[in-house]
């Protein structure tokens, strides 16, 4: 009996038993990867309607449905034009081709991203899955060749964007809701509340479009090494596991960019939905990875402050979970690559 524990036991330590067979590195990526694309749809699916529950212009159900819906429309949309952040989000340019290319080091990012958002998500805190994948890429570049890992990449295409994502959605979002009530106030119109529930319900969808089109292809980056998958099959079987993550696992998020950053009504919800509809699709159309989690929550601080209801200590303790979601990452990303190398 003892025997056989330890030839089990060495069978599973030993790098040909697990990890080198090269069947079932693919398989274990492909899985990864759904892991985390699940992991983001339980944390994101919900960004693009949280102004909608927020402001009780409709229902918990009626959102994540909604956010469900358009999420996979943009999702199938990015099959068609985000070849550029697929490419980015490969590790090709961070580190070599040849390490860029291996199952290994895919793995490694596709299961700390993927660990990372979920544990931020069972915290109920909303943080980027792009922050993620990039102190991943990172924390195994730094395993695979120390040093060289190509930083001036790192900071311009991936540093940079994330963070001007929120210091430009907190003022758009302050100003676009203090214009609307300039005018309204200037030229004593009256307000057509249903008008304004439809707009903002459209806005919702697109903000939720967007980040479908936004972050498929991030995931997707990770198998393009399994040759089986065309682009497409890829991204829609990611795009399920997105939808399947937000209906089951988005309620801590919810409550948290619902209600926690501020209290919303139906115009405030609306500017901050326009705000980050504006900048996301932007930033798909000329590749920059930005963080849809970074603009919402910035336009929608940036309501909040304008009417002077903002919870200062929340949007504090999201920003220090933004602060921490990199290395944390990086560390695990840098573990797991270790690991896979036997």
């Amino acid at each position: 009996m003892n025997a056989q524990f330890e030839y089990f036991t060495n069978c599973i330590l030993d790098s040909d038993f697990f990890f080198i067979n090269p069947k079932m590195l693919l398989i274990s990526l492909f899985i990864a990867t759904l892991f985390l694309a699940y992991s983001n749809g339980a944390n994101d699916n919900f960004k693009g309607v949280a102004t909608l529950f927020g402001s009780r212009t409709s229902s918990y159900q009626t959102a994540i449905l909604l956010a469900t819906f358009t999420t996979f429309a943009g999702a199938v949309t990015a099959t068609f034009l985000a070849s550029t952040l697929i490419k980015n989000f490969s590790g090709k340019g961070l580190v070599p081709d040849a390490i860029a290319n291996s199952p290994e080091f895919h793995l490694a990012v596709a299961i700390a991203a993927g660990l990372t958002v979920l544990i931020a998500t069972f915290m109920g805190f909303p943080i980027s899955t792009t922050h993620s994948l990039t102190g991943a890429l990172v924390g195994a570049g730094l395993v695979a060749i120390g040093l060289k890992v190509n930083f001036a990449a790192l900071g311009t295409s991936f540093i940079l964007p994330l963070l001007l994502s929120p210091i430009i959605a907190i003022p758009l979002g302050a100003g676009i809701y203090s214009l609307y009530n300039s005018i309204i106030s200037k030229w004593n119109l009256s307000v057509n509340q249903k008008m304004i529930d439809i707009v903002h319900f459209i806005s919702a969808g697109i903000v939720s479009f967007a980040r479908g089109l936004n972050d498929t292809p991030k995931i997707f980056s990770l198998i393009l090494v399994i040759e089986y998958f065309s682009v497409q099959g890829g991204m829609i079987t990611i795009a399920i596991a997105m939808a399947l993550g937000g209906l089951l696992n988005s309620q801590k998020v919810a409550v948290t960019m619902s209600e926690k950053i501020t209290s919303l009504n139906h115009t405030q919800g609306l500017s901050a939905n326009i705000v980050t509809g504006i900048l996301v699709i932007a930033a798909s159309r000329f590749g920059l990875p930005v963080s849809t989690t970074h603009v919402s929550v910035g336009s929608i601080f940036g309501v909040g402050l304008t009417a002077k209801k903002a919870n200062m200590r929340v949007f504090y303790q999201i920003l220090l979970s933004w602060i921490l979601t990199l290395p944390t990452a990086a560390i695990i990303s840098a573990i797991t690559y270790r690991l896979l190398q036997g």
